[in-house]
């Protein structure tokens, strides 16, 4: 295996979810909202996901082909198209043992 299709698989995005002056309480888009992270969960992409307990707003983490794949997804969140949520796509590079930790660690 080489190293980039390690790397490819060690790669998530990380959605992060803020209140926008738009933000309400609308049951029917948080609905649709859930429905799109189910929908995630169904093709395999969602891996974690959930409200912050002291801070407003949340975090999405996905597996995805490649950022652009990432941003799309992001921006077709109901959260994001109805304007009461905005989001920061950051890249996150998993370490772990079985990664060496990202090629840094001595053998």
């Amino acid at each position: 295996m080489n190293r980039e299709a390690v790397y490819t698989e060690d790669v998530c995005y990380v959605i992060l979810l803020s209140p926008t002056a738009q933000d309400r309480r609308d049951m029917d888009i948080i609905r649709a909202h859930v429905k799109h992270l189910q929908e995630l969960e169904r093709s395999g992409q969602l891996v974690l996901c959930g409200p912050f307990s002291d801070s407003p707003g949340g975090m999405v983490i996905i597996r995805a082909a490649s950022r652009e794949a990432a941003e799309v997804i992001a921006q077709r969140d109901p959260y994001v198209t109805s304007g009461i949520r905005s989001y920061e796509l950051r890249t996150w590079g998993l370490s772990h043992e079985g990664n060496r930790h990202m090629g840094i660690a001595a053998d």
